[in-house]
């Protein structure tokens, strides 16, 4: 049972994991109009791989790591 539990709860993090980076992908392919690209990210799943390839080398509008950071809430000090 317990087994099971883990691999439904694995399923779910790749699941998020590849959601995540295949969207920011269409996204940024759809918007530079990269037809090609779009529809090889649409149609090809790799876990996120070609994704993340393609955002950070092929993309027109590069993502940065300083961009990813900017989407992580900052702490209030208290």
């Amino acid at each position: 049972m317990l087994d099971l539990i883990q691999g439904e709860i694995s399923l779910l993090l790749i699941t998020v994991w590849s959601l995540f980076w295949k969207g920011i992908a269409l996204w940024r392919a759809s918007d530079t109009k990269q037809k090609n690209w779009f529809i090889a990210l649409l149609v090809i799943n790799t876990v996120g791989i070609l994704e993340i390839v393609y955002l950070f080398k092929f993309a027109q509008n590069k993502l940065t790591i300083k961009e990813i950071k900017s989407w992580i809430p900052k702490r209030k000090k208290s």
